[in-house]
């Protein structure tokens, strides 16, 4: 498994109700089951699906027109005086570079991982464990990070699967599904360039995403 699989799990409950238009848009869903390629016929038709490699990578192109010369920038890494100068101008260039850039206005969308966790019987939902998706390219790895991380995920499954799930649940099996988040890159700052934490050298660019929408997907 790649070496950058690392799920930071974030144990998420429903919110409280009536915190305006962004609370009610992403707060409980559905359970969808549903293939990738499907993705389009529950999304806008505007949106830009970005969850292979390829439609990543051409949406950075899009942004910034090529990758940073990793090596250049890590230098002797953490123990070179000027890494992490080097890594904040590379930042702040881009960024000025990038303004004004037609892709900055796309909606996307992107995936990340999550778990069933606690089952609330008042909605008949399930709380989420959710964490990023690394994705490898030509780029360096692409993470997706929400402006904010939603705090009221919930998904509702369909009465036919819910209890199904819920034994399972109950009997300790992990139930993953992948999420859905729809939004635009904001406005400052909408591409970090860093480095990994976990592997020398490999460099780690993040689109931050200000969520509009999710969708809670049961992959086929």
């Amino acid at each position: 498994m790649w070496a950058l699989w690392v799920i930071v799990l974030l144990f998420l409950t429903v919110g409280s109700v009536g915190k305006g238009w962004a609370e009610d848009a992403i707060g409980a869903r559905p359970l969808l089951t549903i293939a990738h390629k499907d993705l389009v016929s529950i999304l806008p038709p505007d949106c830009r699906i970005l969850i292979d490699p390829h439609s990543i990578e051409q949406f950075l192109d899009a942004l910034d027109g090529n990758p940073p010369d990793w090596g250049l920038v890590y230098g002797r890494g953490h123990q070179d005086p000027a890494h992490d100068e080097r890594l904040f101008t590379l930042n702040r260039e881009r960024d000025a570079k990038r303004a004004g850039k037609e892709a900055l206005q796309w909606t996307v969308v992107f995936l990340w991982s999550a778990d069933l966790s606690r089952y609330d019987p008042t909605i008949g939902g399930f709380s989420l464990a959710i964490g990023p998706i690394f994705t490898p390219t030509r780029w360096g790895v692409v993470r997706f990070k929400p402006e904010e991380v939603p705090s009221n995920l919930v998904v509702i499954p369909n009465p036919s699967i819910r209890d199904v799930l819920r034994r399972q649940l109950e009997a300790g099996r992990k139930i993953g599904i992948e999420i859905a988040m729809v939004g635009r890159l904001i406005p400052d700052e909408s591409l970090v360039y860093d480095f990994s934490h976990d592997e020398e050298g490999v460099g780690i660019i993040m689109p931050v995403v200000r969520i509009e929408r999710v969708e809670y997907l049961m992959v086929q």
